[in-house]
């Protein structure tokens, strides 16, 4: 027996005690005596925090998302919490979970533990989006948050996301000192047992604090008035966003709202789509169907914790396209500098922020309309963080990422489609309001910065073995002396884990100020930027392809010329 095994087995045998219900002790002995790849991928290692948290396949094991790992998790959280606020005589923490198998259960568990530390807890009295706890630890001036949720992931996952007490998930140094405080816990120190007293239910009266704040960011309230009949369809996909988003948009004044009644149903097994992520088209299939059967004008979709929104509108042909992340933040980002500059609101302190992974047009926008930006690492606990430095002195307008998720104001921490709903259906009608569908204002947007396109190409690459592959894959492209991707010159390499960008050309280095990722970009001669980077929620290495040119002709022979760009750029890379 090697190394490995024998390491597994003992962590395995580890279970097998009274400090483990009968349910457990029964499913680990069964992986010890009849499945041994299962049962190194459950005992290999121990769950990480990555960019999202916690997050894994429910079962038993170290390695997934059980009540055990949720329980270690949650107390070494409480650990650290009551370290760093020693002083405040009742430490306070929010729970919200959405709508995975489990979720309620899991946050049950959490709730009981922490309320046994004498924590006061307020736990939303059924499943609610995620930007909702990130304003409820704000609000409440809560020292942490904990959302149960593995976002968009298949239905077998679930997850545990951290949050600190400025509403944004944890960064450095937190993160790595719960995980230290969570690998000190033993089993037996958790009290599964809970203190009822302790603990406080939200329910609509919360929801409607945070509605009114959603509200708020309304710009153009007359316009929607007068295109209140805008058609639009919108779809949960079986999660979370059911609560709210039909709700904003009523309030805000949209009332042509059609939900997607069969994806409606809360349902943890999602079982209208393979997968339960507004990125892919076929999450959309039910939502596209009924906007052509009503003809609507647009259709929103939101993931299972509604924190990511994904969106069609109709081309110039009149048919359903969807929009990319990029795409959508471009749109919305428009909308708002364009609102505040029309509205003088634009003092001279206002900025954006978006990742570095994320379109350049959103930098070009910024300069434009003379606002800062800022670049961070993926992640939307950067751009929180990026917040918090500045909420003193500067204004924030608007935060984004490629992968869907979007903040406008500062009351909430983390990405929100909620708001994004809300904001980019207002963006709609002020479009429809000058005899433009959005598509056209996004072509608009392509005429006066350039012709923007991107692609994502994401190789699954699961447990022990795959983890070994992508990093080899990263070593072989650090490694890597090739002068040209797809027959265009590499004019700069960023390499983020070794914080500096390297000019090809003379060779000289100038050091990057982020905090160390395992991150590479190439920038090409001729605009051309292509980021690779292991996720950290997902057993994946993506590939981000951006390419750009200016328009000249037809658009639709514009995006096919970049189109084959990208194609030549995966074959030289892939």
């Amino acid at each position: 027996m090697d190394k490995l095994n024998q390491e597994v087995r003992e962590k395995a045998q580890a279970w097998l005690n009274d400090n483990f219900d009968k349910e457990t002790q029964k499913q680990v002995q069964y992986l010890l005596e009849n499945d041994e790849k299962e049962l190194i991928e459950s005992f290999y290692k121990n769950l990480e925090f990555g960019t999202g948290g916690l997050r894994g396949i429910m079962g038993a094991g170290t390695n997934r998302m059980n009540k055990y790992t949720v329980g270690m998790a949650t107390l070494g959280l409480a650990n650290y919490v009551k370290k760093e606020f020693s002083k405040i005589p009742k430490i306070k923490m929010a729970i919200a979970y959405d709508c995975r198998n489990n979720s309620k259960y899991f946050a049950q568990v959490a709730a009981n533990i922490l309320s046994s530390l004498n924590i006061k807890v307020f736990l939303f009295e059924d499943l609610r989006p995620t930007p909702e706890l990130s304003f409820a630890v704000r609000t409440l001036n809560c020292q942490a948050g904990i959302v149960i949720t593995a976002s968009h992931n298949p239905k077998e996952y679930n997850g545990f996301k951290a949050y600190w007490c400025d509403g944004g998930q944890l960064i450095a140094p937190h993160d790595a000192n719960v995980i230290k405080e969570v690998e000190k816990v033993n089993i037996k120190d958790i009290q599964f047992e809970g203190e009822p007293s302790n603990v406080e239910l939200l329910g609509k009266d919360f929801d409607d604090k945070y509605l009114y704040k959603v509200q708020s960011l309304s710009l153009n309230p007359d316009i929607i008035e007068k295109q209140k009949d805008l058609s639009i369809v919108y779809t949960p996909i079986h999660g979370t966003g059911v609560r709210l988003v039909p709700e904003i948009l009523n309030r805000i004044g949209f009332k042509n709202v059609n939900v997607v009644e069969e994806q409606a149903v809360t349902d943890g097994n999602f079982p209208t789509v393979h997968s339960p992520n507004p990125e892919e088209r076929s999450a959309l299939e039910l939502a596209l169907k009924k906007a052509k059967e009503i003809n609507a004008e647009l259709v929103l979709a939101t993931d299972p914790d509604a924190d990511r929104v994904g969106i069609a509108v109709k081309n110039t042909k009149g048919e359903f396209i969807l929009l990319n992340g990029n795409q959508t933040g471009a749109l919305l980002f428009h909308y708002l500098l364009s609102q505040w500059k029309k509205n003088n609101k634009l003092k001279g302190k206002e900025y954006i922020v978006k990742t570095i992974v994320t379109s350049e047009l959103l930098v070009e926008m910024a300069k434009k309309y003379e606002v800062e930006y800022y670049d961070v690492l993926t992640g939307f606990k950067f751009i929180a963080d990026i917040i918090k430095q500045n909420e003193e002195d500067k204004t924030f307008i608007c935060g984004g990422e490629e992968s869907y998720g979007y903040l406008a104001g500062d009351f909430v921490r983390d990405k929100d489609a909620v708001m994004s709903c809300a904001l980019i259906a207002e963006a709609a009608a002020y479009a429809k309001a000058n005899n433009r569908t959005l598509y056209e204002e996004l072509i608009q947007i392509y005429k006066e910065y350039g012709l923007y396109y991107e692609d994502l190409v994401s190789l699954v690459k699961k447990g022990k073995e795959g983890n070994e592959q992508i990093q080899q894959i990263m070593n072989d492209f650090r490694e890597n002396t090739a002068q040209k991707i797809a027959n265009s010159e590499i004019v700069s390499i960023k390499d983020y884990l070794l914080s500096f960008e390297k000019n090809i050309a003379t060779g000289e280095k100038t050091a990057i100020h982020l905090p160390k990722s395992n991150v590479l970009q190439f920038f090409l001669k001729d605009g051309s930027k292509i980021s690779v980077r292991p996720s950290g929620t997902e057993p994946k290495i993506k590939f981000y392809i951006s390419v750009r040119k200016d328009i000249d002709g037809e658009i639709e022979a514009n995006i096919q010329q970049l189109k084959e760009k990208i194609e030549a750029i995966k074959n030289d890379l892939l």
